[in-house]
This record gives C-alpha cells, structure tokens and sequence, in this order.
C-alpha cells in the first residue's frame, strides 16, 4: 500500500530521477507509459522539480512503498475564468509497478488533497494526443477530452520529438456541488 506526503527538497533528485525513468529511454519500456518512441531526451530536471516544491501554489505529491518513492503527481493551482482549478502534471509511477492501480491511487490522493486545500472546482491535465491508452486510462478516472488542443512544447535542452507533429490535448475533470455544477473552462 502506497503513503503519500508532499516531496520535499531533498526529494527532489529522486523524483527527477523518477519521473524520466517513467517516460524516457529504455528503463521507461518495463511500463505502459513510455513516451520512448515519441521523444528522446528527459522530461524533466531536478532543478524543475525544487522550483514546484517551493511554490506556495504547487506541490508534488509522492507515493512511497517500502521508503522508497515509487510514484509522482504535480499539483498546480491554477486559474480558469475566474474559478480555483488544480492541473495535475508529471504523473508517474516506476515502471516495473505499473498496472497496478499505483498511478489511480496517485491521481485520487492527489485529487483529494487537492479539492481539500484549494478547494478546487475541477482538474485538468495534458496528454499527447498519439497516448490514446494514456487517454482512456483517464477517461475511467472520470477525465474527458476538452476538444482544446496546443502544439507540444519545444525545449531542445531536455527532449527532442522522434515523430513530427506532436500535440497536446486538455482532458478536463469537472467537481459536483450538491446545489451547482461547476465548470472548468479552459482558455
């Protein structure tokens, strides 16, 4: 059973460490979440990841089994149209735990803590289109696509696309109140 705390900054390197293992190169291949044959390079640095954990709008949640961190989420307090949102980012889980249940318990622990302490009326997230498995893993966590697309991001100094032509899409999580929906608008 995962133990969830906020990463702290000497966590840092660790989740770093985590994180591109979980996308990039070929340990990334022991999961279902490779991005390996879409982008070389990392996904992010440890010096990113210190940046988020001393935001006072952002946090990483960690997963930890036997004292060893084994999963991530980045949380981002962010504003749409005027409405608390939380944009989780940076989802992983070690590759050789993946498909079992490690990354949903992650997202919900990340969504109650969330909606908790923001007090958040929705999530969202990104995914690169061509991750329809990645999309419809969501899509059961009760995420739906927004339809609202944007070019993936450059930044040659970590990653290099392997395919032309990437996007991103927004998948949206929209919060039920007892007396009113609310919405998570996206720009």
């Amino acid at each position: 059973m995962l133990h969830f705390h906020k990463a702290e900054l000497s966590d840092a390197q660790e989740v770093a460490q985590l994180i591109n293992s979980a996308y990039r190169g070929e340990s990334s291949r022991a999961g279902w979440t490779t991005e390996a044959d879409l982008l070389d390079g990392l996904r992010t640095t440890t010096q990113e990841i210190a940046s988020i954990i001393q935001r006072e709008d952002a946090f990483v949640l960690v997963g930890v089994l036997r004292d060893q961190i084994v999963a991530t989420v980045c949380c981002e307090r962010q504003d749409a149209y005027g409405k608390n949102i939380a944009h989780l980012g940076m989802i992983a889980v070690k590759p050789t735990l993946q498909n079992k249940g490690h990354g949903a318990t992650m997202i919900q622990a990340a969504e109650a803590m969330t909606l908790r302490e923001w007090r958040v009326v929705g999530f969202h997230m990104a995914v690169i289109t061509l991750r329809t498995e990645l999309i419809e893993f969501y899509e059961r966590l009760g995420y739906t696509r927004s339809g609202e697309f944007q070019d993936f991001p450059k930044n040659s100094s970590l990653w290099q696309p392997k395919v032309e032509g990437l996007n991103l899409e927004y998948l949206v999580k929209i919060i039920q109140r007892k007396t009113q929906l609310a919405y998570v608008g996206l720009d």
